[in-house]
């Protein structure tokens, strides 16, 4: 289960190390809507959230993972985890809203065939993953009108 939740994790800190650094140089300058929240609200939401994706991809694997629909429903959340990890390098390591807004929908499609096939195997495993998925619904929301203000 720790491996699970590690897993997750490195998601968060490859997206942490292009995040920290544009903070305070590039994010603070941009134009942003009014429901934008404090960036001290990220890191314990996302906190959060990678424990639930771990858990989450802990109890599918357990169902075994010799099963192919095991395996399938894995591969896809790994799918949707690089695409996790590879927003933050595009909105804040490349200062590109736009393709990371792309990204993002990508990301929001990923997470939505993961309920779905989750489901399918273990609904607690597809209940973990909803605050998820509102999240990034709340996220693309961000993004959209991030790459619209500027």
């Amino acid at each position: 289960m720790l491996l699970s939740i590690a897993i997750c994790y490195s998601a968060g800190a490859i997206g942490s190390i292009f995040t920290v650094q544009a903070i305070p140089t590039w994010y603070s300058t941009l134009n942003k809507p009014s429901f934008n929240p404090p960036s001290w609200v990220f890191a314990p939401v996302w906190t959060l959230l990678y424990i639930m994706m771990g858990l989450s991809a802990y109890r599918i694997w357990e169902q075994g993972w010799h099963q192919k629909k095991i395996k399938i429903a894995l591969i896809f959340f790994a799918v949707q985890l690089v695409l996790n990890a590879s927003w933050s390098v595009i909105f804040f390591g490349w200062h590109n809203p736009g393709l990371a807004l792309i990204n993002i929908i990508l990301l929001w499609l990923g997470i939505v065939i993961c309920v779905v096939r989750f489901y399918r195997i273990d609904k607690w495993a597809s209940y973990l993953l909803l605050p998820y998925l509102v999240w990034v619904s709340f996220a693309t929301l961000l993004n959209y009108n991030i790459w619209i203000l500027n």
